[in-house]
């Protein structure tokens, strides 16, 4: 209890900054809906935001460094609230993309500072109850920010006030903390050839889970829009999809310390195929199996990410793991760049179908690799546990090097290279 009120002002602005940054997406496409944007141009806001984040994430602790802890955070949640004010100065597709860039960097600037700050802060013994607490804080709050649209009127001035408003709400607890702020953090070299050396399938899953993860919820209302969803059913819909995602992670992570990780990937793969496959045929017919499949989905393929970075660890050493936690949000960052614009632009010729035909090709190109994959290359000698990874800043790597250390809670004989 004690360390969770030490860290109060953390965890405060973690909420505040995803009720406020995890609703931009959703609420952008439905605007644009609106305002008659087209499809393309509603997946260009998507891309941008993530051009954006990657940027941001490169940026982050080397202004941390000139400034400090709660200035880069202060600068950081001010880009934020800026782009959400500017919306309806200028109602214009690239200009919102532009804007969107502005969001991207305030978001993996604000975690990143966050994040840095954790990790000066707790000790080898807390570690594991901080990043605990801090996951379910921040996906407790990504859960609730999908919610945040079914209040929201799409292209309406109050709504990107109220956005703005609670990302200048962000900036109170940590700016008014009396914690002194940390030593400045090193920034991670970004290498991302790495990841590529120590697992080319890692690369690829985090590619495929960017593919999943960005399209879905950057495009994901055009979706339902196009199949006959209302606005407080597409945020079930989006809610549905990162709820199944928190639920996956227990038993994905007991899968993948007691079982070889390549399998797990693949059958989780399979299972996203099969989830799309469903979508499709299912359309939006029966509003309730719509829902209940967006949550299969997301238990499916929310926790890919995240078994590819503790495969990839298998192969690394411990010097490696915050550079290999850089290059794989690398990755991500290109494929969550490339996701939404590319859907978008499949929905506008081919229909809304075309969104999960989309994510179930590239979730079967990941599960030919890995089968190419286990032929080439025996499991790891030593494996590591596997830890929920956000994809959140560079940062991140710092916090779960130590976890990953740890052995695994359950073993089992390595499976034979040719399984």
């Amino acid at each position: 209890m004690r360390m969770i009120i030490s860290f109060s002002a953390l965890f405060l602005s973690v909420i505040l900054l995803q009720l406020s940054s995890g609703g931009v997406g959703p609420l952008d496409a439905l605007s644009g809906i609106v305002l008659g944007f087209s499809t393309s141009q509603i997946g260009l806001l998507g891309s941008a935001h993530f051009f954006g984040f990657f940027i941001g994430c490169w940026w982050a602790p080397r202004l941390i460094g000139n400034v400090g802890h709660s200035r880069a955070f202060a600068a950081f949640t001010a880009t934020g609230a800026i782009s959400m004010i500017a919306h309806f100065v200028v109602v214009d597709p690239i200009a919102w993309a532009l804007m969107r860039v502005g969001s991207g960097l305030c978001v993996a600037g604000c975690y990143t500072v966050v994040e840095a700050w954790l990790q000066a802060k707790v000790t080898n013994e807390t570690r594991g109850r901080a990043m605990g607490v801090y996951r379910v804080v921040d996906m407790g709050a990504s859960l609730a920010a999908q919610l945040v649209i079914s209040v929201l009127e799409p292209a309406a001035y109050v709504s990107y006030n109220i956005l703005a408003i609670l990302f200048c709400a962000a900036l109170l607890p940590i700016t008014l903390t009396r914690s002194p702020q940390p030593a400045t953090p090193d920034a991670p070299r970004l290498r991302p050839m790495l990841a590529v050396s120590r697992s080319p399938l890692a690369a690829a899953g985090v590619v495929v889970a960017a593919l999943s993860s960005a399209s879905f919820r950057m495009v994901g209302p055009v979706y339902g829009t196009e199949v006959g969803l209302q606005t407080n059913q597409i945020a079930w819909f989006l809610a549905a999809f990162v709820l199944g995602g928190a639920l996956a992670q227990y038993p994905v992570g007991w899968l993948a310390d007691k079982y070889d990780r390549r399998w797990v990937l693949i059958w989780l793969s399979a299972a996203a195929v099969g989830s799309c496959i469903t979508t499709i045929l299912i359309g939006g017919g029966n509003t309730t199996l719509v829902m209940l499949n967006a949550t299969v989905f997301g238990l499916t393929a929310f926790p890919i990410y995240s078994v590819a970075a503790a495969h990839a660890n298998d192969f690394a050493t411990s010097e490696e793991r915050v550079e290999l936690s850089a290059a794989l949000m690398f990755f991500y960052a290109l494929g969550a760049i490339a996701a939404p614009l590319f859907a978008s632009g499949l929905i506008q010729r081919y229909g809304p179908s075309a969104l999960f035909v989309m994510i179930a090709v590239g979730h079967v190109v990941l599960i030919v690799f890995g089968l190419t994959r286990m032929r080439a290359r025996p499991t790891a000698e030593k494996r590591t546990r596997y830890v929920y990874a956000p994809r959140t800043s560079f940062t991140i790597g710092r916090l779960t090097r130590r976890q990953r250390e740890t052995p695994p809670r359950t073993t089992k004989d390595e499976n034979d290279p040719d399984e």
